[in-house]
């Protein structure tokens, strides 16, 4: 996989009837890989000394599962710590094609120009529909909606002139951006009340880039109907009928065809990756 060997993936149910505390808990088709538990609150009570965790239990979640450690569970460090990560299978070993080699999201060069997009990304955009859509005062929901739409303006004024966000290259600004503009014309252009312009519509370069880096992500990474059926009916007080509007799908927005395009073909476009020099590791 992605990760290599080294580093595990589970899937999570997104079931609130079924998890004691936060609403997510694990499949009989993706067991937890730590003790089996049935949700999440039981991963954190087992890493949590005497057996009790009291925070919110959120996802994701970054484990240590040989010392039953909680790394993180803040998305933003964990994509930061696996890019620091050179993945391999169980033996150390690594596909010929990338001896000597592994993506970097997070090169030096562009470190400063990451850091002070991730900032008003994350201010105005991935935060800033959850201040909208969460606002309790009239002058709150107004200024919020006003960031989303001066930040998704600014993403598309620099996607106008350049492939990613921060140049040639997909970085962790691009990883980070992608999980809020492939959610926000099914979701939050409506349920956070941030439709006064969508993606699809009004952000053209914001909808190229996003269908790019559906195809360079691969097929079933994402699912926009999963999102849809999530939000609309695990938040209550926000849609207390629980009822999932019609569309827009995956089909509407073209991520279902981005997506097939990444399916089928042969080998991924190295030219979207920045490289860097690999710890050594054996050969597969």
């Amino acid at each position: 996989g992605l990760l290599g060997d080294s580093i595990s993936c589970t899937t999570l149910d997104d079931n609130p009837e079924k998890a004691s505390r936060g609403g997510w808990c694990f499949a009989p088709s993706d067991p937890d890989p730590l003790l089996g538990a049935a949700d999440l609150k039981a991963v954190y009570d087992a890493c949590t000394e005497g057996g009790s965790y009291t925070g919110r239990c959120t996802a994701p979640l970054l484990v240590d599962l040989e010392t039953c450690t909680i790394i993180s569970n803040e998305s933003a460090d964990i994509v930061r710590i696996l890019n620091q990560f050179d993945p391999t299978d169980a033996s150390g070993r690594v596909d010929a094609a990338d001896v000597g080699r592994v993506i970097d999201l997070y090169p030096a060069s562009l470190a400063a120009s990451i850091d002070e997009t991730n900032a008003w990304v994350y201010e105005q955009v991935n935060n800033g529909v959850y201040r909208a859509g969460f606002a309790t005062r009239q002058a709150a929901y107004e200024q919020a909606e006003r960031d989303v739409h001066s930040g998704l303006a600014r993403c598309d004024a620099l996607l106008a002139g350049s492939r990613f966000l921060c140049g040639a290259r997909v970085t962790e600004a691009d990883v980070r951006l992608l999980p809020t503009a492939l959610r926000f014309d099914g979701v939050y252009a409506s349920f956070f009340r941030c439709g006064r312009k969508q993606i699809r519509s009004d952000y053209p370069n914001v909808a190229r880039w996003a269908k790019e880096m559906l195809s360079l992500t691969g097929p079933g990474l994402f699912s926009l109907a999963d999102a849809r059926r999530s939000y609309y009916t695990n938040l209550f007080p926000l849609n207390p009928g629980g009822i999932v509007p019609a569309g827009p799908t995956e089909d509407d927005l073209g991520f279902a065809e981005a997506a097939a395009a990444a399916a089928a073909a042969s080998a991924r476009d190295e030219s979207a990756f920045e490289w860097r020099e690999r710890a050594s590791s054996m050969v597969a």
